[in-house]
């Protein structure tokens, strides 16, 4: 049923939004409570009051400084969670670099494209991590990018080395450099997967983030009273935006429980650190639900925590809500490429709303849901493409103006690519992708990126990537080959073999299919949708 009203609706707020880079915002929070935890690293058992973290911070600013690092230069970090990544964030934004997050699990194909596409001349990246040695993956690369510098390893001698670059270092010239610094400038490039090939990087404001972070945390009524246990991971805005930036806007604590997602270790930290906001997508709930021996934990101290990624399932949400004691748990929806949050459920909302919805608009921001042909706002209760606009949208994809006019109109509105509907009341459903993107445990992939990697498998003459439902990720990743010679065909073990240490192993396929054509529309396109609905089940 449908109304005569429009789905377009705008966030009125009787509160203003910041004007001022994240520098000199730490520095309000930090003055006005320095005694304050900030951040807690608890695999390493380091912690921080904001007194102690802003001198840490700006020790490293100095240091970047001494290295030569000028406003605007590119400065990446490769590694997993852990305090040096929130100081790098910080001292970055201190000095006007623009910090490059970079998923931990690239692999060299991944890196070396956004090593070169960014220009990155000082790295930060982990010693290692899991399956992965970062420090041979950059030897191997390194000579193919002739911007980078300078490679930092955190818990290696080269960042103490760096890090003693910053005593010496002036602290005028980095109230000079401060003074110079605009709300407006980039801050931050994220990397977000291309639906043509590589990997487009969002370039992002302090204002864009710091806003953003900044409306999350009102939104769950922060204040310096709350701690945040933060498992997801800081490449992604989840993480560095809704998580840190929503913590140090209100004087609360960042906690680390562990260098990546580890349902026990998060569990302990929230026990441990007595949280009172716990972050994950559903998948990481579902996990310290099912974990042996969850009702010994003692998680009373939550009273909130941010749920986003996908949807969320009405029993989880309820055992969420029971037995983990996140009565106000909110969820939130929005992409890179808006800060990241555009709607968001708020804390009193009951649980259909925040089971069948994802939310309504953010204070200070517009969305609307349009027929994605001529871009007509449609009636509230019919499908079309979610856009929004606002102080979040992005400046722009990095030196990719025709990439960045295809998603941004002449009227600043963002184009999601997601189709949704607008209810009466305003809250807004998501019911499916325009394009063909997979969501794989929170991750979005996008098939063109894998296929065109698939492409350079000798066995293979014609590949399509489809996301299939899977029962604990949401969506696996299927390959549907058509090999050269039928008679030897790829197998799923030679795919994983090829990509190995090359791509994500979140976009290597679980599934392939050997076939001898692919269906066809009259104009020649392959039918995704087909295949898809053909091969959902085992």
């Amino acid at each position: 049923m449908t109304s005569g009203e429009l789905s377009y609706t705008h966030g009125t707020s009787g509160t203003a939004l910041l004007g001022d880079t994240i520098g000199v915002n730490l520095d309000r929070t930090a003055a006005r409570w320095p005694e304050r935890e900030a951040l807690v690293d608890v695999a390493s058992g380091r912690r921080w009051t904001y007194a102690e973290f802003t001198a840490d911070v700006d020790r490293l600013a100095q240091a970047l400084l001494a290295s030569g690092i000028a406003k605007g230069d590119r400065v990446g970090i490769w590694a997993v969670n852990c305090a040096e990544w929130v100081l790098v964030q910080y001292a970055t934004a201190r000095i006007g670099a623009i910090l490059v997050n970079i998923n931990p699990a690239y692999r060299t194909h991944e890196v070396e494209y956004v090593l070169n596409q960014a220009g990155i001349s000082l790295l930060f990246a982990s010693l290692r991590h899991k399956s992965s040695d970062y420090r041979a993956m950059v030897e191997e690369v390194h000579g193919r990018c002739p911007q980078l510098r300078e490679t930092v390893y955190v818990g290696d001698r080269s960042w103490d080395a760096l890090v003693a670059r910053g005593t010496s270092g002036s602290r005028e010239e980095l109230r000079s450099r401060a003074a110079e610094l605009s709300c407006d400038d980039p801050i931050n490039i994220q990397y977000t997967s291309g639906t043509t090939g590589f990997p487009k990087g969002a370039t992002l404001s302090h204002h864009n983030i710091l806003n953003n972070g900044y409306f999350v945390g009102e939104l769950v009524s922060y204040t310096e009273q709350d701690r945040i246990c933060i498992p997801v991971p800081y490449y992604h805005c989840f993480g560095m935006v809704m998580g840190n930036l929503a913590a140090t806007s209100h004087g609360a604590c960042m906690v680390i429980p562990a260098p990546s997602f580890d349902p026990r270790a998060t569990l302990e930290a929230v026990q441990q650190e007595r949280c009172t906001s716990l972050y994950g997508v559903p998948t990481m709930f579902i996990a310290e639900l099912n974990l042996p021996g969850f009702a010994s934990y003692d998680l009373s101290t939550l009273r909130t925590g941010i749920m986003a990624g996908s949807p969320c399932p009405v029993e989880v949400m309820k055992r969420v809500v029971a037995e983990m004691h996140m009565a106000e748990v909110s969820i939130c929806y929005g992409m890179t490429e808006t800060s990241p949050v555009s709607l968001q459920t708020r804390i009193d909302d009951d649980l259909e709303h925040r089971t069948g919805t994802v939310g309504r608009v953010l204070p200070h921001l517009e969305v609307k849901v349009v027929d994605p042909a001529t871009g007509v706002t449609r009636p509230r209760g019919t499908a079309g493409e979610l856009c929004t606009r606002g102080y979040s949208v992005m400046l722009g994809y990095w030196n990719e103006p025709g990439r960045t006019a295809e998603a941004v109109d002449p009227g600043r509105w963002m184009h999601t690519g997601d189709l949704a509907t607008m209810r009466e009341d305003g809250y807004v459903e998501i019911v499916g992708r325009i394009k063909d993107m997979i969501i794989r445990g929170g991750e979005n992939i996008y098939p063109r990126e894998i296929e065109e990697f698939l492409y350079g498998h000798p066995a293979i003459r014609d590949v399509q990537v489809v996301g299939v439902p899977h029962e604990t990720y949401g969506e696996e990743v299927l390959a549907c080959v058509i090999p050269h010679d039928p008679a030897a065909p790829p197998t799923l073990e030679d795919l994983r073999e090829f990509c190995a240490g090359r791509l994500a192993h979140y976009k290597v396929p679980t599934r392939i299919r050997i076939l001898e054509d692919f269906p066809m529309t009259v104009s020649g396109k392959v039918r995704k949708i087909e295949l898809r609905e053909k091969y959902a089940g085992r």
